[in-house]
């Protein structure tokens, strides 16, 4: 990062931040001069809990340069847990100024194979944990009359991936959470955007090979640091963003991407109204043109990563 330090003297809460990308937010925000509450259930990648020692050696790794931060073990799928940690934060600090929701499982599975079990567990995670942490927050930056909300997406959702129905309906249910936040809480000059990251992290090292073109994507993405996306959250999280808000983006090595949202791309009329026949012999042809694909995100981020 550069000499610049916008967010010194926030207070930023970053769930997930026992490893890969949450870690790299938490440090490097710890550096700029914010003060950090680092969260980390300690669960394995399908989210079996294991130990809360994760989120404690980041806050001796950001303490041994001379930040300040606390851990927290709290699940963000649990509604009191997400209180708990907005009250830690509060409690610790004074005051809260920025969410990072990146807290994440996955279990993958094609989804004739998937079970409610796997796909709920997901879903809780990803999106319950997003709304139950923001709505936590919301409470004390209304009161504040200022925060950050700053969600992680993905372009599983955003565009889709094979065998994985419910990690991609959670983040494409998070980016439209991020909107409604957005247009609610934007009277109390609350914020709320989006990142999707690519970057090599626990949770794409599960992803399958299987053959030499699958092999050769994984091994471009190990080139891409979690650090790479802490440059976008930090200025999201500072002042500097005041007018940014309700916008998805995405971050690929040293690319920053604007992402389009839903909105009309054609449309067809009939004064007198459609039947199936005029749906199927005027309508459909006219529109036919315009069908997006079949697309998984590979397939629209083709190139190399710069």
């Amino acid at each position: 990062m550069s000499d610049e330090k916008p967010p010194t003297g926030k207070v930023i809460l970053i769930t997930g931040a026992g490893g890969g990308i949450g870690r790299g937010i938490a440090v490097e925000a710890a550096k700029a001069g914010a003060q950090v509450v680092v969260n980390d259930l300690g669960a394995t990648l399908d989210g079996q809990r294991e130990s809360s020692a994760a989120a404690q050696t980041v806050v001796a790794e950001i303490e041994g340069s001379g930040g300040q931060a606390v851990a927290n073990g709290d699940d963000v799928s649990d509604p009191e847990g997400a209180q708990a940690m907005v009250r830690q934060a509060v409690d610790t600090f004074g005051r809260l100024d920025a969410v990072v929701n990146n807290a994440g499982i996955l279990r993958d599975g094609f989804f004739h194979k998937m079970s409610y079990e796997n796909f709920d567990a997901v879903v809780k995670v990803h999106l319950y944990g997003a709304f139950n942490v923001s709505r936590a927050a919301a409470d004390v930056m209304r009161q504040q009359n200022s925060g950050s909300l700053i969600h992680m997406t993905s372009t599983s959702g955003l565009i889709g991936n094979l065998a994985q129905a419910n990690y991609s309906a959670a983040k494409l249910g998070i980016a439209a959470l991020s909107k409604s936040i957005a247009l609610d809480l934007r009277r109390w000059n609350i914020r709320s955007n989006c990142i999707a990251p690519f970057a090599w992290s626990r949770m794409t090292s599960s992803i399958k090979v299987d053959g030499p073109e699958q092999q050769e994507r994984v091994d471009r993405m190990k080139e891409m640091s979690p650090d790479k996306i802490a440059p976008l959250a930090l200025y999201l999280a500072s002042d500097d963003s005041a007018e940014t808000t309700g916008q998805i983006f995405a971050v690929r090595n040293n690319e920053i991407f604007l992402m389009s949202q839903p909105r009309p791309s054609r449309s067809v009329h009939r004064g007198e109204g459609w039947t199936m026949a005029s749906v199927r012999d005027q309508a459909i042809p006219a529109l036919k043109s315009s069908y997006l694909p079949l697309d998984v995100s590979a397939d629209v981020f083709s190139w190399d990563p710069v």
